[in-house]
């Protein structure tokens, strides 16, 4: 795996929007937001077309414009403006020769789950879960979240995953375990079985995270990972933020019950209450990166 040089001071982002579009006054503020970082930014021109009502264009456009971020050779990294819907459309139009030639910073998360997929198993790059740069950088760029992007980004030696002091990551199976990160949003986890972006968890620390969902969804999701023997293959399980899950019909019975439930049967470790996903903070993690977590000590660290 390719984990993608440091991003410097004064280095150029490019701007993407793989799913759905900002308006126009949106569009200004995240620029802004970065260069007041110090950085260059080049934007792509469909950030605010509108297909649809949510998609930045169609799927041709928005795959298009990500290979071209990737080809530029003055743009050194690619971040995700926003998630939202429809980034399923863009897929067959990433080009994965110009990903794999020219192997460059990745940044997003929720739609993006599919890229982040395709370019971990695909290209054999480290991409990053973290923070978008509409939803997070210019409306709550927080200290954890700031000091986790940049620790992932620009770090030396391993990179661990800290949730913020007062909030301890959880244990729900006891265990230790090594493997690449994959994983993403569970929609998507499950939207891409039988495709070509279909999620590998063979030997690997499967990620999840969801938002806005009642929990009879989150029980069909896992299960279709289940009964697809995604958990039986993997080394583990880290599950993220888990944001604003309703349960109408017993509010007491929760999305951490339905998974603990289903989870129940396999030899893995798991971990919950990563602050990572739709929630305050964001803190980034290194898809595709070699990972270790071990419940004995709260440890969750990426091998550069």
């Amino acid at each position: 795996m390719i984990y993608p040089k440091k991003l410097q001071k004064g280095a150029t982002i490019g701007l993407v929007c793989p799913s759905s579009p900002v308006s126009v006054q949106r569009r200004e503020q995240c620029i802004s937001a970065l260069e007041n970082l110090g950085y260059k930014v080049k934007a792509a021109a469909n950030l605010t077309e509108n297909h649809g009502g949510y998609m930045a264009g169609s799927g041709k456009i928005r795959g298009q414009w990500i290979n071209k971020m990737f080809s530029d050779p003055e743009v050194d990294a690619v971040f995700c403006v926003r998630g939202g819907d429809g980034g399923s459309r863009c897929m067959e139009y990433i080009d994965l020769d110009v990903i794999r030639k020219n192997p460059k910073i990745f940044l997003g998360y929720s739609d993006v789950t599919s890229l982040h997929l395709y370019f971990n198993q695909n290209a054999g790059l480290v991409t990053f879960h973290g923070p978008m740069v509409s939803s997070n950088i210019v409306d709550a760029f927080d200290e954890e979240t700031a000091r986790a992007l940049f620790d992932a980004l620009n770090g030396e030696g391993d990179y661990v995953f800290r949730n913020p002091p007062d909030i301890p990551v959880r244990v729900m199976k006891e265990g230790r375990a090594t493997g690449p990160l994959t994983g993403g949003n569970l929609s998507l986890l499950s939207a891409a079985m039988g495709t070509p972006y279909e999620m590998d968890a063979r030997g690997k620390i499967i990620f999840i995270e969801e938002v806005d969902e009642p929990v009879t969804k989150i029980e069909k999701w896992c299960y279709q990972l289940r009964n697809a023997g995604k958990f039986k293959d993997c080394k583990g399980v880290l599950l993220g933020q888990l944001t604003d899950i309703s349960n109408e019909f017993m509010p007491e019975y929760t999305a951490l019950d339905c998974i603990s439930e289903i989870l129940a049967d396999y030899d893995i470790p798991v971990m919950y209450d990563l602050q990572s996903g739709h929630g305050r903070p964001m803190i980034t993690l290194p898809l595709g990166a070699l990972c270790t977590m071990d419940t004995a000590s709260g440890y969750i660290g990426f091998a550069r």
